[in-house]
C-alpha cells in the first residue's frame, strides 16, 4: 500500500482572516485527504494476499499432524514478539506473512490435527473456510430481514434443510406453515440462555394470568429449572445469567431419568415454587450420555415445563438413520439445538436451534426502536429478535457451502467414520489389562482409565500431554477420575488411532518403569 502523499505542488493556500495564519496546516490536512492517494490495499495487491494466504492455510492443514499439537510456551510468550505500539505507516502484506509462523504458530493448539483429542471436535473443511471469506466481503449485519434480505432468507431455508436432516418434527420448521422456525445462534450456551428467557417469559405470563395479585418480582423469585448432574457447565451459567434458580437432578447411569425429574418437580411444588424449565442432554460433555428424552418430556409436558433439549456434539449424528433412536421423545421438546460447528465440517461459530414457538423469545428480547423499524416487518423474521446481540453475521452461508459441496451422504459418512475410529480405539484399550473403560464408548468419545487411583490417572494424563505429542482432558463421573479421547480431526485415519495408543501406553509403560 503507498504511503500517504507529501506533494502540495499546485494547490491553493488558504488563509484566515489576516491572509497568512494557518496555510501551512490546512495544506498538510488537504494532502492528507487527497482523492488521487489511496489508504486501502486494492484489488490487485489484495488477490496477491489471498493467494498466499490460500496457499498457506491449504499447507498447514494438509500437514497439520507433523506439527506438535500442544505449544511449550508460557504466558505472556508473544508479547515480546511483537511492537509496543501499531505501526504509523502501512507494512507490507509479505511481513504479516513471515510472522504467523515467528509469532502465532508457536502460541496455537492444533485443533485439528489427528493428535489432538480434547474436549469434542470443532469443525473445519474447505468449503466452510470459503464461505466465510464470502461473508467477510458482503459484511452485512443481518438483524432484520431489510438489513440483508439474502441472509435472513438463506437462514430460513437453511434451518429447514438441516431439520429435515435429522428428521425434526414439522412443527419446528418454518416450512411446515406453523409458528416453528429455526434460527444460527453463536453457541450452544447461548441457545440454552435463549430458551431460558424463553421459558421464563412464559411462565411469568402464565402465573399472572392466574394471580394477577402477584408482581413480576414476586414470580420469578419462585422460578425454578433443572438439569441433569451431568449438564454442561453453561446451564448453570444460563440460570445465574437468567436470574433464575437452577436445580441439579441426580442421574442414573449419567442419565436424566423422567421419574428424577418428576419427582424434583413435585418437591418444587410442594414447597411453593414455580417449575418452568429443564433442559435434557443429549450427549453429555463428561462421558456423551443421553438423558431419557422420552421420559423426561412427557413429565415437562404434564407440569408445564418448557423442554430444551441440548444436543451439541451428539446432534451431528442424527443425520445418520441408525443413531435416531437416541432422540427418541423430540415430539416433546419445546426447543432442540445442536452444533453444526462441532461435527458437521461447518466452522465456528454455527449452533443451530429450533423453537417450536418462537413468539415467547420474539416477545421478550423484542425492542423495536424507529431506526429498526421497516415496511416488511412480520412477513420475515427478524432474527435480532430472537438472539442475545442485535448483530449477526451472515453464518447461513457456511451452511449452504458445506451442505452443497460434501452432500448429506458425505456428512453421514465423516460421522460414521469417526464412530468407527472411536471403537478401534476402544478396543486397544480394553486389550491392554492395565486398563477399563469408564463409560460406554459413544459417538466418537472414549472414556478409559488405569485400573487404580485417581492420582494414578491424573499422572498419567500429566505424562502423557507433556510427551506433546497427543493431547487429552479429563472428567470425574461419581469422583471417578478418566481420561476422555475424543476423535477430532477431520484427517484422522484408522494409522492415527493406533499412534495415539502407542503413546498412551507409552506413557503408562513409563510410569510403571519408573514404580
Amino acid at each position: 500500500m503507498s504511503d500517504l502523499a507529501t506533494n502540495t505542488t499546485n494547490k491553493p493556500q488558504q488563509t484566515n482572516g489576516n491572509g497568512n495564519g494557518n496555510a501551512k496546516a490546512n495544506a498538510k490536512v488537504e494532502d492528507k485527504l487527497d482523492p488521487k492517494v489511496s489508504i486501502d490495499m486494492e484489488a490487485p495487491e489484495f488477490k496477491d494476499f489471498a493467494k498466499s494466504m490460500v496457499d498457506y492455510i491449504a499447507e498447514y492443514l494438509e500437514n497439520i499432524r507433523d506439527r506438535r499439537v500442544l505449544p511449550e510456551v508460557k504466558p505472556g510468550y508473544l508479547k515480546p514478539l511483537i511492537p509496543d505500539t501499531a505501526p504509523e505507516k502501512p507494512e507490507n502484506w509479505q511481513d504479516v506473512m513471515q510472522d504467523i509462523e515467528r509469532v502465532i504458530m508457536p502460541g496455537v493448539t492444533h485443533w485439528h490435527s489427528p493428535k489432538f483429542h480434547a474436549y469434542f471436535p470443532t469443525a473445519n473443511s474447505y468449503p466452510a473456510i470459503v464461505a466465510d471469506m464470502l461473508s467477510g466481503a458482503i459484511a452485512c449485519i443481518g438483524f432484520t430481514w431489510i438489513a440483508s434480505p439474502a441472509c435472513t432468507e438463506l437462514e430460513v431455508a437453511m434451518m429447514d434443510w438441516l431439520g429435515k436432516m435429522i428428521d425434526l418434527p414439522s412443527e419446528f420448521l418454518a416450512c411446515s406453515g406453523g409458528k416453528g422456525g429455526g434460527v444460527i445462534q453463536g453457541t450452544a450456551s447461548e441457545s440454552t440462555l435463549v430458551a431460558l428467557l424463553g421459558a421464563k417469559a412464559k411462565k411469568v405470563k402464565e402465573v399472572q394470568a392466574q394471580h394477577p395479585d402477584w408482581d413480576e418480582h414476586t414470580i420469578i423469585g419462585k422460578l425454578v429449572g433443572y438439569c441433569s448432574d451431568q449438564a454442561h457447565s453453561s446451564v448453570e451459567r444460563a440460570g445465574l445469567l437468567g436470574g433464575v434458580k437452577l436445580r441439579s437432578v441426580p442421574s442414573e447411569k449419567s442419565r436424566l431419568r423422567g421419574e428424577a425429574l418428576e419427582k424434583a418437580i413435585e418437591q418444587d411444588l410442594e414447597d411453593g415454587l414455580i417449575p418452568f424449565y429443564a433442559v435434557v442432554t443429549l450427549g453429555t460433555t463428561n462421558s456423551c450420555a443421553f438423558d431419557r428424552l422420552d421420559e423426561c418430556g412427557p413429565v415437562g409436558n404434564k407440569h408445564k415445563v418448557w423442554i430444551h433439549v441440548d444436543a451439541a456434539y451428539a446432534g451431528s449424528a442424527f443425520i445418520c438413520p441408525e443413531y435416531r433412536h437416541l432422540m427418541k421423545g423430540i415430539e416433546a421438546a419445546d426447543s432442540f439445538n445442536f452444533n453444526p460447528h462441532k461435527w458437521m465440517l461447518v466452522n465456528f461459530d454455527c449452533s443451530a436451534m429450533w423453537l417450536k414457538d418462537p413468539s415467547w423469545v420474539v416477545n421478550a428480547f423484542n425492542v423495536d426502536p424507529l431506526y429498526l423499524k421497516h415496511d416488511m416487518q412480520g412477513s420475515a423474521p427478524d432474527y435480532r429478535h430472537w438472539q442475545i446481540p442485535l448483530g449477526r453475521r451472515f453464518r447461513a452461508l457456511k451452511l449452504w457451502f458445506v451442505l452443497r459441496l460434501y452432500g448429506v451422504e458425505n456428512l453421514q459418512a465423516h460421522i460414521r467414520r469417526h464412530c468407527n475410529f472411536a471403537t478401534q480405539f476402544g478396543e486397544q484399550c480394553v486389550a491392554d489389562k492395565r486398563f477399563e473403560l469408564a463409560a460406554e464408548v459413544n459417538m466418537g468419545l472414549v472414556c478409559f482409565r488405569l485400573k487404580g487411583s485417581n492420582e494414578r490417572n491424573e499422572a498419567l494424563l500429566k505424562r502423557i500431554n507433556g510427551r506433546g505429542n497427543i493431547h487429552m482432558v479429563p472428567a470425574k463421573i461419581q469422583d471417578v477420575y478418566f481420561l476422555r479421547m475424543a476423535v477430532c480431526s477431520r484427517f484422522t485415519q484408522s494409522e492415527d488411532m493406533v499412534y495415539s495408543w502407542k503413546e498412551v501406553a507409552a506413557a503408562a509403560d513409563e510410569m510403571d518403569a519408573e514404580q
